[in-house]
């Protein structure tokens, strides 16, 4: 029983596995998991973090003793007292400075490594924004592609009902016939082939006697007629081919361009710049989730770089406190032991005693000038350190109204780009129904497809963009999917 049991189990694991695999192969990386993969790897967000670490290993440093002070002195020839030899001393001190001292230094390097982990956010977030900015911009590129190829095959069915149409253009002659087949196959002789047909136009009404005047008017009429059908049709033609052509080639100038985003975007992940990239057919407009008025005070209050400064401006003041009680004196306490030996002359009492003296050392601060000097110091840095918070908090507001005109912009060109691409597509709908029955000119079929094409990558774009500018207003007010 235990076996049929163990074997269910495994078949079940196995089973489970195999589906895990083939739903990690089926629905490939989302920009969630890019995001995840960047803030593990990036180099940068390892680099701020690995200097908070750092920055950590400073607190001990400064909040210990001073190393305390060991001498010994060993006389070459014992040193002759009353009471014996003596034939080495030794001491010991250990300085303490003034109380409050260690307590200052210890917070002034917990409040700059609170700053480096500020900076730390700050790379994760910048690192996040430019990922998501690079993933939107990819997406755009890819989307253009896909556009692009779409509407060239737009443009072949418009080739193939202009090839109809000029096919049903009246004509006195087999010039259009020639010019067809050398169009569909990819020839540009059309004009040799019309003008080698007019000598033998010419040829036959010379030796036919029996044609009138008002014959010979009319079939020139005519012939004039299917001339300019014919010429008008080539010219369609080769516009179309002109147009497909220019696409073609905005095509490779797009596929050279997604490399290097790609390239950009695998370097915020640390991983090879060749990595393929998953972008979807289409994506959803985000949501702030906040008014935009929760979003500056949420910046203001929550930005890193204004809490690094924060965090700087507390550790200079710990540091004045620090140097103001550094100008107090340090006290020093010590033990003086004396090694000696008895004397053989010697009758007193503490003869051959060893000695041991208390000692106590005060550092004596007159020079106040360096004292001063650090307070100064402080103040300054201080002063410059709120003048560098005020300047931050000003481009911070400044970049805020920039992102905020980005949103707003985008949210408008979402929904008038919808709209104008929902007429558009009609409109080519019902064009070509036209031109399919030669009810309206090419000129008007690749000016709406034109216009379509045009509509549908706005579209595109102004959905891009708006995701961006959201990611852009989560960066300002220090907001991460990352957890």
């Amino acid at each position: 029983m235990k076996k049929t049991a163990y074997k269910k189990l495994l078949i079940t694991v196995i089973a489970l596995g195999s589906w895990l695999v083939a739903s990690s192969q089926q629905y490939p990386d989302s920009l969630l998991r890019y995001l995840e993969i960047a803030a593990k790897n990036n180099p940068t967000i390892q680099q701020k973090f690995t200097e908070y670490q750092a920055a950590l290993q400073k607190i001990p440093q400064v909040g210990s003793l001073s190393d305390p002070e060991l001498s010994i002195g060993v006389f070459l020839s014992p040193m002759e007292l009353v009471s014996g030899n003596q034939v080495a001393d030794i001491r010991l001190m250990q300085m303490f400075p003034w109380f409050g001292v260690l307590k200052s230094a210890k917070d002034e390097m917990s409040l700059m490594a609170n700053a480096k982990f500020e900076l730390f956010r700050d790379a994760g977030l910048q690192v996040f924004y430019d990922v998501q900015r690079a993933w939107y911009e990819l997406f755009k590129v890819q989307k253009d592609i896909s556009i692009s190829e779409k509407n060239i095959e737009i443009l072949k069915i418009i080739e193939r009902l202009a090839l109809v149409r000029f096919r049903a253009a009246p004509s006195v002659s087999t010039g259009p016939a020639s010019s067809i087949s050398s169009i569909s196959s990819g020839s540009t002789q059309n004009n040799n082939s019309g003008s080698s047909e007019m000598p033998n136009m010419v040829g036959n009404k010379g030796s036919s006697g029996s044609v009138t005047s008002s014959q010979v008017s009319s079939s020139m009429q005519s012939g004039s007629m299917g001339s300019s059908s014919g010429n008008f049709g080539l010219a369609d033609l080769y516009r179309i081919q002109m147009e497909a052509g220019e696409m073609e080639n905005n095509i490779a100038l797009l596929k050279n361009q997604r490399n290097t985003i790609i390239a950009q975007f695998n370097s915020y992940l640390n991983r090879p710049v060749a990595s393929p990239v998953f972008t979807p057919e289409t994506i959803a407009t985000d949501s702030l989730g906040l008014s935009l008025i929760a979003i500056s005070d949420s910046m203001l209050a929550n930005n890193p770089m204004l809490g690094m400064l924060e965090y700087e401006k507390q550790s200079i003041d710990a540091r004045k406190k620090m140097v103001s009680r550094m100008g107090y004196p340090m006290v020093g306490l010590g033990l003086n032991y004396s090694l000696i030996n008895k004397n053989v002359m010697s009758i007193s009492p503490m003869n051959g005693k060893d000695m041991i003296m208390p000692m106590v050392t005060v550092t004596l601060p007159i020079y106040r000038k360096k004292y001063n000097a650090m307070i100064n110091e402080a103040d300054l840095l201080m002063t410059a350190t709120s003048q560098n918070y005020q300047a931050t908090a000003n481009s911070l507001q400044t970049e805020y109204y920039q992102a905020i005109q980005s949103y707003q912009d985008a949210q408008r060109r979402v929904k008038l780009y919808d709209n104008q691409y929902q007429l558009a597509s009609k409109s080519l709908d019902l064009i070509l129904k036209s031109f399919s029955v030669s009810a309206s000119g090419l000129t008007d079929v690749l000016r709406v497809r034109q216009q379509t094409l045009d509509y549908e990558l706005k579209q595109v774009e102004a959905v891009a963009d708006f995701n961006t500018s959201i990611a852009w207003l989560k960066r300002l007010m220090a907001f991460s999917q990352i957890k």
